[in-house]
């Protein structure tokens, strides 16, 4: 194989890896939700976990915010994306979600830092 052929090889796999990127969740609150230090809106959601952050984008309005997670491993995968709520007043406050087609279960707290863009 020459360099140039081997050099488009890699090309178009790292091109392909790029365009898979990070897999989303999609999230639908019927109600107002605060996840960690964050008020989320009612409406439907799409999740991305990236190094320790989930990103939570309005479907709707395109506008992002982020906030800290913990993640730990479930023994099996998650057969559908849940959402684990806990009342904390007037407020629903979001403890933790289960992915869907994985073992990832993410946890949040509410002393955690979040950028805030909604």
């Amino acid at each position: 194989m020459t360099k140039k052929s081997l050099f488009l090889v890699v090309f178009v796999s790292v091109c392909s890896l790029a365009l898979a990127g990070t897999k989303s969740y999609a999230i639908v609150f019927d109600q107002p939700a605060a996840v960690g230090a964050l008020q989320l809106a009612p409406g439907q959601y799409k999740l991305t976990v990236e190094n320790g952050t989930a990103t939570f984008t309005d479907v709707r309005t395109k506008k992002s915010v982020s906030a800290p997670v913990k993640l730990e491993t479930a023994n099996q995968k998650f057969a559908s994306t849940a959402v684990d709520t806990v009342v904390d007043g007037k407020t629903e406050r979001v403890s933790a979600i289960q992915l869907g087609g994985s073992t990832t279960k993410l946890r949040f707290g509410t002393a955690a830092a979040a950028h805030s863009g909604i």
